[in-house]
């Protein structure tokens, strides 16, 4: 008999079943799903084998019984963390360039979780084995502040407070070209790059409502500016997209950036990641109350850049 019995409903169809089923077991390998569909584990209505690669049609119901499912473990590792606030329900942390913050395919060790795991004992649990405490996210390549919960009450209300676009986040960007305006909204629903899988795009139809605000906090010529980017919404990518689509793409972006050189100045070394920082952070504190603010300075390599920058275009 299995230890465990599922059922799920297709509310969308089109997604091979495989990779519709892996969300529903967190930490487990699509190479597990698979296994468990080809050994028979997953039925189709009325006990029809399946194959991995079928596409699911919306309304079919599928029975999946495995034994118990084990997430995989997290084992703490002893890194360094820049901790900028620790209290009873919350720590802010100023996340360096580099460091991804929750274990995911091909990055299974090194990770800000496993950093959380062996400096804290009380993590919350709501997003399971693999993001302990992990409430919101930045980029691998993007520095700076992010919030992490350790206990349930407090991740519940620091997650409304983002759901309700009510977290001051405030980051600093380096980005190529001109910026004419000295501020403004990018407004753009954004979505699945249309034939780029892992990129993001502004889209005319569907994705999701995002706003970013920007300010220029100085010009480098016709080669670069440095703005301020307030997020009211916070999608996957929002500020690399954005300011891409305005023309105007991060410095040192592999994804939505532009590998050549800069106008006016020729080929400038940059590092190999998007110059964008998580400056600042501010949010209700989820017992007290009262209002709180960090700020983190510019790490080093951004700041090398901007000292380039202003030498070059002087």
């Amino acid at each position: 008999m299995p230890d465990k019995i599922i059922t799920l409903i297709v509310e969308e169809a089109g997604a091979r079943l495989d990779v519709w089923l892996l969300p529903h077991f967190e930490g487990q390998s699509r190479a597990n799903v698979q296994r468990w569909i080809k050994e028979g584990h997953v039925r189709r209505g009325e006990d029809k084998e399946c194959n991995p690669a079928r596409k699911v049609r919306a309304g079919e119901v599928y029975t999946i019984d495995i034994p118990e499912i084990k997430a995989m473990e997290v084992v703490g590792e002893d890194l360094a963390l820049d901790v900028v606030y620790d209290d009873n329900d919350l720590i802010v942390i100023n996340k360096p360039a580099g460091m991804t913050v929750h274990p995911a395919p091909g990055n299974y060790t090194g990770t800000l979780v496993h950093g959380l795991v062996h400096h804290y004992r009380d993590l919350s649990d709501i997003n399971g084995a693999m993001r302990p405490g992990i409430v919101h996210r930045i980029d691998k390549d993007t520095s700076g502040l992010l919030v992490v919960a350790k206990n349930d009450v407090a991740h519940r209300r620091l997650a409304a407070q983002f759901a309700r676009h009510s977290i001051h986040r405030v980051y600093v960007a380096a980005v190529r070209g001109h910026v004419t305006a000295a501020a403004g909204k990018v407004e753009g629903n954004i979505g699945r790059h249309a034939t780029a899988r892992v990129k993001r795009a502004v889209v005319r139809e569907g994705g999701k409502r995002a706003v970013t605000h920007y300010k220029v906090l100085e010009r480098f010529g016709e080669a670069a500016t440095l703005v301020e980017c307030r997020l009211e919404t916070g999608r996957t990518h929002q500020i690399r997209v954005h300011m891409a689509h305005l023309g105007h793409p991060l410095l040192g972006d592999p994804l939505y950036g532009n590998p050549g050189p800069l106008k006016g100045i020729g080929l400038l070394e940059l590092p190999k990641r998007q110059m964008l920082h998580a400056a600042e952070l501010g949010f209700s504190h989820p017992t007290t109350g009262e209002a709180m603010r960090w700020e983190a300075p510019l790490p080093g390599d951004m700041r090398d850049v901007i000292e380039k920058l202003r030498k070059l275009t002087a």
